[in-house]
């Protein structure tokens, strides 16, 4: 039965809004902005308040838009006697009604949510974010490849890529030539393809051809703890590369954060660097992408020159951002790995001899913006992480269980999840050999060093096997052993993960500290945080963001993170929240060795099932003809209905 009118104002009239939220169908936030969309509209209108309550609920989810399509016709509530029983209005109805309303717009029209037409209703500041990244994203792409000299390109080449046999195609090889060709790249790969050793390469090659005149060049990685890996790979690749010294010397060294590099505004999702306020660079490299949000892409894209470079460095088969949007997914479309136009093909050739095939499909020109990198550095061919993380791509649930099972591999080891009550006794041993010497470390550096050694990383935070009953259980164990002395909320050796931004401490989200003792304080408690170029910063405690203990962190939680050894828990039930991309995310965290807790009906249902997330941005850069709308930019075109960007910020639906 569909739901209308009369129904939704008995349905409403039966459920309170404070009903909604202690029964779970709906957040505070989610009952506050329906109510304030169908106020704006000026009458009742349950498709209305549903809708937004929906399209709220989506953004929380990951989500940039609730597809309407996808969504009419289904259940959404489901209460037995109390709440009811109700779906959504059909599409052609649903959609009617919602044109009607003013608080819903079409794309242009400057109204709390946006209905486009393929039926997928956003937040009109996510239909925003969506479309100024999309227009300059194709503003890049649409640019014809500027001049190149030829013969220094060549040799450039050679230089930075010796080894090649000319049997195979090196894609880093190719990479670099589409870097240099175009305004703006992606290059993805798994741990140990090469990107980050690649991309100094490209900077080489870009300097060279840019000379005399120097590149200002930015490298940042959506955490602290990216940045310092990105730092280290660029200084360690700079003393291989066989350029000349005034090369090599204007290559950076230092990364940031993406927060720090646009300037943060204390108590504000703004920032001093943007549209208004261009970024003084010419080149941008972004180090772990597909961690990168919709929102923070766009404000960061918005803040580069229109005719600076931007390379996006990650992983597309990775987990997607935890907040909205999976931007680099988005980017890399759906279509097979380097499938080039016959342009491009002829281009690459020119420069490296490689007789690349092009694909037989006339496609958008971003194709030839995007490079996949196979070859893995790392591991060798009897690598089981290799293997593995390979076949959960792949969705090969039978390859992984007969492989693991059998134990055919050093590196990857299956063991049976223990009963909850159980769970204790059968981490002491591995905790007790894993974290002892790091609890007993005095040298903060030291200390770092051993806890990035080893991680429980947990699929989940709640219930008996998620992150925080594990934390819990490892503190119970440690404090037995009599190696911490947790009485009070802080103490020494205690691992740290912020969870929220402080913009006046320049602590993210996701930056890793410990707590210690500090002898010039008195042996006080302080929390020790070691920046992206390796010094150490100390803080009370009393003065850091929301923070939580991470002897073991969520999968999510360990984007952008590397250890030795990874412990990958799963829970003893099925859940949405399991996909192969969290199943890969967890395992290609380890560089040695990895053991997985599970139970084998749930692995298969986490690999048979993959990570979707509704957006229009694939569309826009995807479509054919798209690349031919790029001749005004879509917030310019609101016909008179936008205000300034002064009045926009003040209401909350801009920036």
């Amino acid at each position: 039965m569909s739901i209308h009118q009369s129904q939704m104002t008995n349905v409403k009239r039966q459920m309170t809004n404070d009903l909604l939220y202690k029964t779970g169908v709906f957040s505070a936030l989610e009952l506050h902005f329906a109510d304030f969309m169908e106020k704006v509209s000026g009458t009742p209108s349950p498709s209305l308040w549903l809708a937004a309550a929906l399209v709220s609920r989506s953004t929380t989810e990951g989500h940039i838009c609730l597809d309407l399509a996808f969504t009419a016709g289904e259940r959404v509530i489901e209460g037995g006697e109390v709440l009811g029983s109700f779906v959504c209005p059909k599409l052609n109805g649903w959609k009617k009604e919602l044109l009607q309303s003013k608080a819903v717009g079409r794309p242009g029209e400057y109204k709390p949510l946006v209905l486009d037409d393929k039926c997928r209703l956003y937040l009109f500041r996510y239909w925003d974010y969506q479309e100024r990244l999309a227009y300059l994203i194709r503003s890049r792409v649409g640019v014809k490849d500027g001049p190149v000299n030829m013969p220094l390109l060549k040799e450039g080449l050679g230089k930075a890529f010796p080894s090649d046999s000319g049997n195979d195609v090196d894609w880093q090889k190719v990479a670099a030539c589409a870097a240099v060709y175009k305004k703006f790249t992606v290059i993805s790969g798994g741990p140990g393809t090469g990107k980050t050793t690649t991309v100094a390469k490209i900077m080489a090659l870009l300097l060279e051809q840019n000379s005399p005149n120097r590149l200002r060049i930015a490298l940042v990685s959506p955490t602290g703890k990216g940045a310092s890996r990105l730092q280290q790979a660029i200084k360690d690749a700079k003393a291989t590369l066989d350029f000349p010294e005034h090369i090599k010397s204007a290559i950076p060294e230092e990364a940031s954060t993406i927060h720090r590099l646009l300037g943060s505004i204390p108590d504000s999702p703004y920032f001093r660097h943007n549209a208004r306020n261009k970024l003084p660079l010419d080149v941008l490299v972004v180090d772990e992408a597909s961690m990168v949000d919709l929102a923070l892409m766009s404000k960061l894209v918005q803040a580069l020159p229109i005719e600076g470079r931007l390379m996006l460095l990650g992983d597309r088969d990775q987990l997607a951002s935890v907040q909205a949007g999976a931007v680099l997914g988005d980017i890399c479309g759906a279509g097979g790995l380097n499938s080039f136009s016959s342009r491009f093909c002829e281009k690459v050739a020119q420069a490296t001899g490689y007789k690349i095939c092009p694909d037989k499909e006339v496609g958008p020109a971003i194709k030839d913006c995007i490079v996949q990198l196979s070859r893995n550095y790392r591991f060798g061919p009897e690598s089981g992480i290799a293997a593995t993380s390979h076949a959960v791509n792949a969705g090969d649930a039978h390859f992984v269980d007969t492989w693991l099972k059998e134990g055919r591999y050093k590196d990857m080891r299956w063991h049976a999840l223990p009963r909850p009550e159980m769970l204790q006794g059968a981490l002491r041993r591995r905790i007790l050999a894993e974290y002892k010497k790091g609890l007993l470390a005095k040298d903060p550096r030291e200390i770092f060093r051993r806890f990035d050694r080893f991680r429980i990383l947990c699929a989940l935070r709640e219930g008996p096997f998620g992150s925080t009953s594990v934390n819990s259980l490892i503190e119970k164990i440690l404090r037995e052993e009599k190696l911490i002395k947790p009485d009070r909320r802080w103490y020494k050796g205690q691992p740290i993960m912020v969870t929220r931004n402080d913009y006046h401490l320049r602590l993210y989200n996701g930056d890793i500290g410990v707590i210690l003792e500090e002898p010039s304080a008195g042996n006080g408690l302080k929390a020790f945080f070691q920046a992206a170029d390796g010094t150490i910063r100390k803080f009370n405690p009393y003065r850091l963001p929301e923070h939580e203990t991470v002897y073991a962190m969520t999968v999510h939680k360990s984007q952008g993170s590397e250890f030795d050894r990874v412990l990958l828990v799963l829970p003893d039930r099925d859940s949405p929240v399991l996909t192969r991309e969290l199943v890969y995310t967890g395992i290609t965290r380890a560089k040695e060795s990895v053991e997985i807790w599970g139970r084998q009906a749930v692995l298969e249902q986490a690999i048979s099932r993959r990570t979707v997330r509704a957006s229009g941005l694939r569309d826009l850069l995807w479509e054919k003809g798209r690349e031919k709308t790029i001749t005004k930019a879509p917030f310019d075109c609101a016909q008179g209905r936008r205000k300034n960007w002064k009045t926009r910020n003040k209401t909350g639906l801009g920036n």
